[in-house]
């Protein structure tokens, strides 16, 4: 699996105070985390369409929030 975070996604949710994260699950991307804080809470729930090197180079993977937990993006493609 290729490694390059772009400063916004770890695999380490301990890396820095003031950080909230977001763990995504399925697709490309799925076990990471991604840092949301000062996302306002309309840009958090509509979700998020990532760059990703990971089985498709150049390609974007795309995430919603999952319904009634804050603290998980499922994919959608």
């Amino acid at each position: 699996m290729d490694e390059r975070m772009d400063g916004r996604i770890t695999r380490d949710p301990a890396c820095g105070p003031g950080r909230e994260w977001v763990e995504l699950v399925g697709g490309p991307l799925d076990g990471l985390v991604l840092d949301v804080a000062g996302w306002p809470a309309a840009e958090r729930a509509a979700g998020t369409l990532l760059m990703t090197e990971v089985d498709d180079p150049g390609g974007r993977a795309a995430y919603e929030a999952r319904p009634g937990d804050a603290h998980r993006f499922d994919w959608r493609g």
